[in-house]
C-alpha cells in the first residue's frame, strides 16, 4: 500500500467515528491491518486537521489530546467537550467509555 491509498484509509475510518466517540492511532492502524503503523496514522492525521474530518476524535491509546496542538479555534479539547466527552488537561475522563473501535465496531 502507497502513502497516498494509506492516508486516503485512514481518512475513511476518521469519517466513520461516532460523534462523542474517540479511537486511537493504534486502533485505526489495527483495523487497516498494519498493526505497528500508529505513527503513520498521526502522519496522515496531521493532513486531516485543516480538512471537514472530525479529526479531534484520534488520540493516544491513554486517551491523551496528543495532536492538540495542530487544531486552531476551536482547540481539540474544546471540540470534544462540545460532544459531551470530559476532558482535563489534555486527557479524557473515562476513556474507555467513549472509546470506538473500528476493528470491532466496523466488522463484517
Amino acid at each position: 500500500m502507497n502513502r497516498s491509498d494509506f492516508f486516503r484509509d485512514v481518512s475513511e475510518v476518521v469519517m466513520l467515528i461516532p460523534y462523542g466517540r474517540v479511537t486511537t492511532y493504534g486502533a485505526i492502524a489495527e483495523y487497516l491491518g498494519t498493526k505497528s503503523s500508529a505513527r503513520m496514522v498521526g502522519y496522515a492525521m496531521h493532513a486531516l486537521v485543516a480538512g471537514e474530518y472530525p479529526a479531534h476524535r484520534v488520540v493516544n491509546r491513554s486517551g491523551q489530546l496528543t495532536g492538540h496542538i495542530h487544531f486552531q479555534n476551536p482547540g481539540m479539547a474544546d471540540r470534544l467537550i462540545a460532544e459531551g466527552i470530559t476532558v482535563i488537561e489534555n486527557q479524557i475522563v473515562d476513556f474507555n467509555k467513549h472509546f470506538w473501535n473500528p476493528f470491532i465496531e466496523l466488522s463484517v
